[in-house]
């Protein structure tokens, strides 16, 4: 099914992702990721099912860390290619007739040179061939998030349109909302909102980072001061805090639909939900 962003927000406004699937997993102590597509698909089908059930326009595969620089570089063991392809096929399963399925790729987890130890050529090979399977599988669109270093969004986008025609979204996570907003390595929403649109982004915008959703606001604020393309925003369910070794995510789905709309108000046509939020939080955006 052919995605366009354009028409799309003509007809329907905000557009709504689903919520977080890593941190779900975690609450209901279950491990896997991305291998889960392969050896428990039920499992991820069921996750997909119930945000379709209640309307969600977008559906995430569950892809997140499955390209191969983060799986060769954190050792997992696991046929990433078929787990990218079978990730795809969950999620159209689920789909309803107007529901899109959104090919996820997330960081590579390392950093490019001279912080790291990879080129930018390797980052865009490691794109590239994630990119591709996603789109070959069948995915509607492409989504870049949770990016913390620009430099490496960008070649992720690169990459992602050199091997597909898909509308590829991206988003960054920030660290803080001062000085002009801030990833952790230094970007400001102007450098970002520049540069991507230049390289063809369809829509760009936050998801995750240190930010509550009501400084997420302020994000999407800065954003559309610097674009006219459409702004996504998914924040985490607020800050999180590490509870008896766990990492948990306290904010009721009231406050977090509370700050949402404020960040509909500031500009965002696109939301959704990322760290610690669940089908309620979701539920609350619908």
């Amino acid at each position: 099914m052919t995605l366009n962003l354009t028409d799309l927000l003509q007809q329907k406004k905000p557009l709504i992702f689903d919520g977080a699937l890593g941190t779900e997993l975690a609450r209901r102590n279950l491990i896997g990721g991305v291998a889960l597509n392969l050896t428990d698909p039920e499992l991820i089908l069921n996750f997909h099912q119930e945000y379709a059930a209640i309307g969600v326009d977008f559906l995430t595969t569950n892809t997140f860390t499955a390209n191969r620089i983060y799986c060769e570089t954190h050792g997992l063991p696991i046929d990433f290619l078929s787990a990218n392809k079978a990730a795809v096929t969950l999620a159209r399963q689920a789909a309803g007739p107007n529901q899109y399925v959104i090919g996820d790729l997330g960081p590579t987890g390392r950093l490019l040179k001279p912080y790291g130890d990879f080129t930018e050529e390797q980052f865009h090979a490691n794109f590239a061939e994630q990119a591709a399977t996603l789109a070959a599988a069948g995915a509607d669109a492409l989504i870049i998030e949770t990016m913390t270093d620009l430099r490496e969004a960008l070649t992720a986008l690169k990459a992602s349109k050199k091997v597909t025609t898909l509308p590829v979204m991206v988003t960054l996570s920030y660290a803080t909302t001062d000085k002009g907003g801030r990833t952790i390595m230094g970007a400001t929403i102007a450098e970002a909102a520049a540069a991507l649109k230049a390289n063809g982004a369809s829509a760009i915008g936050a998801n995750c980072g240190e930010l509550t959703p009501l400084q997420m606001a302020e994000i999407a604020a800065l954003y559309r001061r610097h674009t006219t393309l459409p702004i996504i925003i998914q924040p985490n369910a607020g800050i999180p805090k590490l509870i008896s070794g766990k990492t948990v995510y306290e904010m009721s789905p009231t406050d977090f639909a509370a700050g949402i709309q404020q960040c509909f108000d500031n500009g965002a046509s696109i939301i959704g939900g990322c760290c610690g939020t669940t089908i309620e939080h979701i539920k609350e955006l619908i």
